[in-house]
């Protein structure tokens, strides 16, 4: 099956400060924050949505197609991804511009500060998602230029393929009708407890009306695992055990990755979120978002020892 993944491309700058952000924030001095975070190195990964999520379903034994903007600065992530075996037909290179970049500072409690540079992201991929086959293709919609976003939701609903809406860190620049029309008619609404409420607030819905209005909402939890809501139907997923958490970023990008890799074997919402789970897990244990490998037999192992039977 034809996997089409909108996002974003991005280096992660990846710094880690030995302290607790609360330490340091002053709640009575918000309104003149001042802070500056002595942190213990700086370390460069490959990360971005689409890229993370693709780096996961590669793994898992999928092909799909990324389709997000590139950079000047691209040569070292477009050979990473050559190595990985993904293609690059999906992805437009924007000579003018800086491929986009995150800033993340991460303290000893997992809390983390963002700043994030858009560059290329800031310009369309101008991919003609419209080609798509109902028949044979899922598409996921994870941040990543806003006008691709709303644009391939449109798409995707328009031609009756299936379409997960992952609005995400992008949900402050949308606008409450935006986000009403993206979750309208979606397959899927996926998203963290969080941004779940900014969901809620952005578009002056409840969570009942949300899920009235998408197919299938998947809200995270992190090490609570995740609940499905289909309707008036609720199903929590239990998460997959841990070894040790090395760093919760790109933990849902793996778990996107997870969870398509389960609908494309024909599992249920809930079942596939399994899938996920077990992903996520892989994507916790290791620094960075594209650090973790295994082989299938070694996922299903582990998935077989959690949940039972693949």
């Amino acid at each position: 099956m034809r996997i089409l993944v909108t996002g974003s491309l991005a280096y992660d700058r990846i710094m880690s400060f030995p302290g607790s952000f609360a330490d340091h924030i002053l709640p009575e001095k918000i309104h003149i924050l001042n802070v500056c975070f002595l942190v213990e190195g700086l370390e460069e990964k490959f990360g971005g949505t689409a890229g993370n999520i693709a780096y996961c379903l590669k793994l898992l034994g999928e092909d799909p197609t990324i389709v997000a903007s590139a950079g000047k600065d691209f040569a070292a992530y477009e050979a990473w991804l050559r190595h990985c075996g993904l293609s690059l037909k999906g992805i437009r290179r924007i000579g003018g511009e800086f491929t986009a970049g995150a800033y993340i500072t991460t303290d000893r409690s997992d809390n983390q500060i963002t700043g994030f540079n858009p560059g290329a992201m800031k310009h369309s991929a101008a991919y003609p998602v419209d080609e798509a086959d109902p028949a044979d293709t899922i598409a996921i919609v994870a941040p990543g230029n806003l006008q691709d976003m709303q644009d391939h939701v449109r798409s995707y609903k328009a031609k009756g393929v299936p379409v997960i809406v992952d609005p995400g860190q992008n949900i402050p620049a949308l606008s409450g009708a935006e986000l009403t029309e993206m979750l309208t008619g979606a397959t899927y609404l996926i998203s963290n407890d969080y941004e779940l409420q900014l969901i809620e607030n952005a578009t002056r819905l409840s969570l009942a009306e949300i899920t009235a209005r998408a197919g299938t909402v998947i809200t995270t939890l992190g090490e609570k695992g995740c609940i499905v809501r289909q309707g008036a139907a609720e199903t929590a997923v239990a998460p997959c055990p841990v070894a040790e958490v090395q760093d919760p970023t790109g933990a849902g990008d793996a778990f996107r990755a997870g969870f398509i890799k389960g609908l494309i074997m024909g599992k249920a919402p809930a079942e596939a979120a399994k899938l996920g789970s077990v992903s996520a897990a892989y994507a916790v244990e290791k620094h960075g978002t594209q650090e973790h490998h295994f082989t299938w037999p070694e996922f299903a192992a582990r998935y077989t020892a959690v949940f039972g039977t693949l």
